[in-house]
């Protein structure tokens, strides 16, 4: 099995998981990796460090485990910012419910006492966005991102 960096067009960096290179190489000719920050099949293969496996020795102690810590106020490796938006928005998901094409109705229905205030999200124009935002809607663009619901590796 290799584990290859990869990365889109736009700088998403995440791995993948291929029987071999002529494996990865097939899968990339047949547009069947995606991005799954953004759904991109312009899909590069990043340089990434070999996995050793040199059992118990001294040497494999020494070596480190995991991934390094952010230093303290430094700003997060862009591979830290990434799962760390996911992971925000994968709550929003479990804890919002999902009104499609009516958020913007329902969100000012809220806003006006008209309805119960819960969590909601959904989808909207640019335009009813400014108007809910002129209404004093407090509202919160998110990404819309088709891969989000599924696991990541």
């Amino acid at each position: 099995m290799k584990v290859l960096d990869l990365s889109c067009e736009q700088g998403h960096l995440f791995e993948g998981w291929f029987g071999s290179d002529a494996d990865f190489q097939s899968q990339l000719s047949r547009a069947l990796i995606d991005c799954p920050m953004c759904g991109s099949q312009q899909i590069q293969k990043r340089l990434s460090a070999p996995r050793l496996n040199l059992g118990k020795s001294g040497a494999a102690a020494s070596l480190p485990t995991g991934p390094a810590p952010s230093t303290p106020g430094l700003a997060a490796t862009p591979a830290e910012q990434q799962a760390k938006a996911l992971r925000l928005l994968r709550q929003v998901l479990a804890q919002t419910e999902d009104v499609g094409e009516q958020f913007s109705q329902q969100a000012l229905q809220m806003h006006q006492g008209e309805l119960e205030p819960r969590p909601i999200r959904g989808q909207t124009t640019a335009d009813q966005a400014v108007e809910l935002i002129e209404a004093g809607v407090p509202i919160v663009p998110l990404p819309n991102l088709p891969l989000l619901k599924q696991t990541l590796q």
